[in-house]
């Protein structure tokens, strides 16, 4: 949102322009917070995710130990039978008859018994663990399919930032400076300002100048207001950069002031967003990129 150059903004004392910057600032860090917290949220639910899957390898582990517990007492069991089944064999020779044919009966029931009781052993068996696997699998799928929910949403809300941001690139402008070089992305509002951080061009340093007998030092300059006309939204000011004083007079809203240092290869720009009484809210652009010695 761009000032116009005829609009005049409110006096200082009504504390309007000193708080749309603050208040754009924190809704940016607010957003990022949010950002934040989604990736908190997505690390919560793997944690969760592990300790399910450390839950069920727990409670596959407790039925392997209590089927071995029960095929022991199926073998001893098992061995029990064959013992019977072994003392009456015995009889069974020493008997003639009916007894040899009882003996036999007995054996055969017994042996019956025996294949019945392992195979309902091994039945039981299959479908505890067919259950411990089910409900594994099903948590597995729900555990996966919130965790997809969340990341999902997380990118949806990650693109929706970023398009926004783009839009807000895309709607600056290049102008050319007070010195005739052509600037970089001007930012007129403290939104756009966001977006020009974020590109991470330049290093980018926010001010709200009182006129005052004293300069205000900003990154590794020094900064006066001399004056601030707020019916014609010019100011002047004045810049000591390097041990060298300029002045720059008459300036208007989002025009570019650039002036140069020794150790950056492009010069460095001043633009001034709002003007009030006796005070201007803007901020400094300084190259990443240093000259070579």
């Amino acid at each position: 949102m761009s000032i116009s150059p005829n609009a005049p903004l409110p006096p200082a004392e009504s504390g309007g322009s000193g708080l749309k910057i603050p208040i754009l600032f924190g809704a940016v860090l607010a957003l990022i917070a949010a950002n934040v917290y989604l990736f908190m949220k997505l690390e919560e639910n793997e944690a969760d995710l592990a300790k399910s899957r450390e839950s069920l390898l727990t409670e596959i582990s407790n039925l392997r130990e209590s089927t071995q517990i029960s095929n022991a007492t199926s073998r001893r069991y098992a061995e029990s039978l064959k013992a019977d089944l072994e003392a009456q064999r015995r009889r069974a020779e020493a008997a003639v008859g009916a007894a040899r044919e009882e003996a036999n009966r007995q054996v055969a029931e017994t042996e019956r018994k025996l294949k019945a009781e392992t195979e309902r052993t091994a039945a039981a068996v299959r479908q505890e663990v067919a259950k411990v696997e089910q409900s594994a699998t099903a948590a597995n799928q729900q555990l996966k399919e919130t965790v997809t929910t969340e990341v999902t949403g997380i990118k949806k809300e990650i693109s929706e930032n970023k398009g926004e941001l783009d839009k807000t690139i895309d709607s600056l402008k290049k102008v050319t400076g007070d010195l005739g070089v052509t600037s970089g992305l001007v930012a007129t509002n403290g939104k756009e300002l966001q977006a020009l951080k974020q590109l991470g061009e330049r290093s980018y340093f926010e001010f709200n100048l009182v006129k005052s007998k004293r300069p205000l030092k900003i990154s590794d300059i020094m900064i006066q207001l001399k004056n601030a006309d707020m019916k014609r939204n010019r100011y002047t000011i004045e810049i000591v950069a390097d041990d060298k004083k300029v002045e720059k007079k008459d300036k208007g809203v989002n025009e570019p002031v650039q002036f140069y240092m020794s150790k950056y290869r492009q010069p460095c720009e001043l633009v001034v967003n709002q003007i009030a009484k006796d005070r201007i809210v803007g901020y400094l652009a300084q190259p990443k990129v240093l000259a070579s010695r």
